[in-house]
């Protein structure tokens, strides 16, 4: 790879089957890899144990065989990179930045007031200012624990944060885009069950691969700015980004795993052809 060769990835998360909106992205971004001669890298978000399944990051990579999605390299698997996440928490942690939280999804319902920009409660800081004997008490009582960013003090410490933003594709001239981090509160860098959040994870891991151009939903917009603070805290390089369109299901909404969204390897098995779903989404 030359020193100024594009570097793009598709990184799925094993936790359930491709639909169109993944395979959307998937080829989104080879093209654009393609098209700028850079290397296109593959990586299985697989951070969270309890969710992601072998079977799932077998069945991606059958999908994305048969849409003819090639990469270049091994696959990177996040389940072997824990000691690089534990890294990260410790420079943060030496930075004055990190703190212990113990309260449940349930509590953080019912003490914020406001929300961040997925919806979701803003976590009010509640355990932001525990003492050392508050919180042995808590960990020797078993209390389930999770480590949160102190986002106010780490965006202070980063002053103005600025990215690159390639718009409407990757081949566009980038234009200045400012982040506001503190919108979304004290962030979680790790829980007890799982070594690390999707997004301290997704900022060491695109630092580590090389990566320089990310292209993503526009959904993911907003969480870029939690991730130019990482970048900016842990001294990481910050890629250009691009945000490309949502496939929408019937009701209008961005196809979910979650919400049931159609597997691609449905559509596979009633005898779509690969070509057909890449005419169907532009490709």
């Amino acid at each position: 790879m030359s020193p100024s060769q594009p570097v793009f990835r598709f990184a799925p998360s094993p936790n359930g089957y491709l639909h169109m909106g993944h395979a959307y992205s998937a080829l989104y971004t080879r093209h654009w890899a393609r098209r700028l001669g850079g290397r296109l890298l593959l990586r299985m978000e697989d951070v969270d144990p309890g969710r992601s399944k072998p079977e799932f990051a077998e069945a991606i990579i059958a999908d994305l065989a048969w849409l003819g999605f090639d990469w270049d390299g091994a696959v990177l698997t996040q389940s072997t990179r824990n000691p690089a996440y534990d890294a990260a928490i410790r420079h943060l942690d030496q930075l004055g930045l990190v703190y212990t939280c113990f309260c449940t999804r349930a509590e953080i319902a019912g003490a914020a007031r406001e929300r961040d920009p997925d919806g979701a409660p803003l976590y009010p800081g509640t355990c932001r200012h525990l003492t050392p004997r508050e919180i042995a008490a808590r960990n020797e009582a078993g209390v389930p624990m999770q480590f949160r960013l102190d986002t106010e003090a780490a965006a202070r410490r980063a002053g103005m944060l600025t990215y690159s933003l390639a718009a409407p594709n990757p081949n566009d001239r980038p234009q200045l885009r400012h982040a506001r981090p503190e919108r979304w509160g004290d962030i979680v860098l790790k829980r007890k069950d799982a070594p690390a959040s999707y997004h301290l994870a997704v900022t060491v891991d695109d630092a580590f691969q090389g990566v320089t151009h990310v292209t993503r939903g526009t959904d993911m917009e907003a969480a870029t700015d939690i991730h130019v603070l990482l970048q900016m805290l842990l001294g990481l390089p910050t890629p250009i980004y691009t945000f490309h369109r949502l496939i929408l299901g019937a009701d209008g909404r961005k196809l979910s795993k979650s919400d049931g969204a159609r597997a691609l390897r449905a559509r596979r098995a009633e005898g779509m052809s690969a070509q057909e779903v890449r005419a169907e989404l532009g490709f």
